[in-house]
């Protein structure tokens, strides 16, 4: 048996980073993405999946993504269901992240405004979280390592002897 997804799309808002009582970091987010064709009236239309990441890399979602980042996920389809405070049984399909790819630097998302990727604002599915009170942390970013750094630059040869090559 298989359960493999793998995802590219733009998050619709930050992402939601909690903690579990026993301090294990949880990210909840929703990404919008893409179908392939056009529906009848010749527009494109997306689907909004709702991903969770865990430890770690919900904490480096949480600090290094936000509203309008393209992310591409690779993990596994889960379904779940708990009881809602009014009592009626709530059923919630969602992909569990096992990586969470992270597909543009910062500063692009920064330099674009909130509608310009869908043309219009992301709408959100309805639904209850089922977590716990909330612990943000600051957005902090490295820096990126600029494309035309050349560490090859200058005579354009690389000082290596054949016994350092595998063939």
């Amino acid at each position: 048996m298989l359960n493999r997804v793998v995802l590219v799309g733009r998050l619709t808002k930050d992402p939601d980073l909690r903690y579990t009582p026993s301090g294990v970091a949880v990210a909840t987010f929703t990404l919008a993405v893409n179908r392939n064709y056009t529906n009848q009236q010749g527009e494109r239309e997306t689907d909004f999946i709702n991903c969770v990441v865990w430890r770690k890399p919900a904490e480096n979602v949480a600090n290094f993504l936000k509203k309008g980042s393209l992310a591409g996920v690779d993990g596994r389809i889960q379904t779940r269901n708990y009881e809602a405070q009014d009592g009626r049984r709530v059923y919630v399909t969602e992909v569990l992240a096992e990586s969470v790819q992270f597909l543009e630097p910062k500063s692009a998302v920064s330099n674009r405004n909130d509608t310009d990727y869908f043309g219009a604002p992301p709408r959100e599915p309805q639904g209850e979280a089922p977590f716990g009170n909330q612990n943000q942390r600051p957005n902090t970013n490295q820096g990126y390592t600029r494309v035309n750094d050349d560490p090859f630059a200058g005579s354009g040869q690389i000082d290596i002897s054949d016994d350092d090559l595998p063939f």
